[in-house]
């Protein structure tokens, strides 16, 4: 996903005093108790709100938990950021190294798989706990690069004193989001670090470029796998004269098909694997495994007309997790959950706030605030008729008559879907979002 990194922090970068003197002074409005005034940026503002909420020590943030080295491992052999590693090595290792930073490489959760670069920074890394295996995301650490970049999904820097935990003020760090490009899964997050007197404002740029040329090569592996997978399959359909069957991906892509319309992307299930199945939009099955993929015979029945498919009863539209969206659908097939893009979540939550429904125009406008970008609300919502068969209907958009919507929305308004930038997202976390908790003094006031 292409996001423009965030403006620098007030102040030219070399006046780096005069720089940390006035986010600091804008830090300690907000632990006072008050919104961020307007000089902080937007994402650092809401940042300081969530980590406020979350009642972490401004001074020393939460306690240090390194993970196992017999995990650690294992996160690595089974990161698909394993495969990029030696792309975002080129592109910033050697930059990170002469300007005395490091790069730091991620999971999902936050938690540092690989780090790089200059060796005395990575000693002065160990004292504030950015080795591997501990955790940078915000409930651990606060408002930071990795996880603020979680959060949002989008590339941020973060400078000086907008880290909200103090002892972290005299670091600065650039860091961008790696997405899966078969799903828009957050895969985790690329970061360079270091001392705040050596920050440049080319760096964030560098960072979030880099990041897209590893989702690049993501996507090439993915096209590569797609065509072994056909390679394997289409001999094996051809054998099957003629009967209904496809050949997906672990992901539900399709790689090969016959006696049938291909079906695009397939919404794959919890837990799916080989047997008896029966999925949302093809019905009874049979799975069988493929290296890398499924391949998938349909029951020899008449396919099902509109009318004879099982009926949708209900779903659960849960926003509670940040940057995690997922839709579970109930009815005649089961219950199967679906991690939803940020953007379908969007839509998503759009209708779930407007039950009579949204005309393509109506739904442009509370996602882009222009009403004329109705082409895109069609393809995107064509996208998820397809893939959530029998839970939404057009003229206008709606979810289904007789379908029951549940919207599990976060505790605080302030965390709903943080990497939007709908209107109608923007507009719902502002509308509750009341001052900071109050808090006890800090020391040493």
């Amino acid at each position: 996903m292409n996001h423009t990194p965030q403006k620098p922090a007030p102040a030219a970068p070399g006046d780096t005093r005069e720089s940390a003197r006035v986010l600091s002074g804008l830090r300690e409005a907000a632990l006072s108790g008050l919104r961020p005034p307007p000089a902080a940026h937007p994402l650092i503002g809401e940042s300081w709100m969530r980590v406020l909420r979350l009642g972490l020590d401004p001074d020393r943030g939460a306690p240090a938990r390194l993970l196992p080295l017999d995990e650690l491992e294992h996160r690595r052999r089974t990161s698909p950021l394993a495969a990029v590693l030696p792309t975002l090595r080129e592109g910033l290792v050697s930059v990170a190294d002469a300007a005395r930073h490091i790069m730091v490489v991620t999971d999902a959760d936050g938690r540092v798989l690989w780090r790089d670069g200059n060796a005395r920074v990575r000693l002065e890394a160990d004292r504030i706990g950015l080795e591997p295996g501990s955790s940078w995301a915000e409930e651990s650490v606060g408002t930071n690069g990795i996880g603020t970049a979680l959060v949002t999904g989008r590339p941020v820097r973060v400078h000086s004193a907008e880290h909200f935990v103090r002892s972290h003020h005299s670091w600065t760090c650039a860091a961008a989001p790696l997405h899966d490009p078969r799903d828009g899964r957050l895969l985790g997050v690329v970061d360079v670090s270091g001392p705040a007197a050596t920050v440049h404002p080319a760096t964030a740029r560098l960072v979030a470029s880099v990041a897209r040329l590893g989702e690049s090569e993501l996507r090439e592996r993915h096209l590569e796998t797609i065509e072994r997978l056909r390679a394997v399959a289409a001999p094996l359909l051809c054998r099957l004269g003629g009967a209904r069957a496809v050949a997906i991906d672990r992901s539900g892509w399709t790689a090969a098909v016959t006696g049938m319309p291909p079906p695009g992307r397939l919404a794959l299930p919890e837990n799916f694997g080989t047997g008896s199945r029966r999925l949302p939009t093809l019905g009874p099955c049979t799975v069988e495994p493929l290296p890398d993929g499924w391949l998938i015979r349909l029951d020899e029945v008449s396919p099902p007309g509109p009318g004879d498919a099982p009926p949708v009863t209900g779903v659960a539209l849960d926003l509670r997790r940040p940057g995690r969206p997922t839709l579970t659908v109930t009815g005649g097939t089961g219950d199967w959950t679906q991690p939803l893009s940020p953007r379908h979540a969007e839509m998503l939550y759009a209708l779930a706030r407007r039950p009579a429904g949204r005309s393509a125009a109506q739904l442009a406008a509370d996602l882009f605030g222009d009403p004329s970008r109705t082409v895109t609300v069609r393809a995107e919502m064509s996208r998820l008729r397809r893939t959530l068969a029998g839970v939404l209907d057009h003229r206008p958009y709606r979810f289904a008559d007789g379908v029951d919507v549940r919207l599990l929305a976060p505790d605080h308004p302030g965390d709903l879907l943080p990497r939007s930038t709908a209107p109608l997202v923007v507009a719902a976390r502002r509308a509750e979002d009341g001052p900071a908790p109050s808090r006890p003094p800090l020391p040493g006031r």
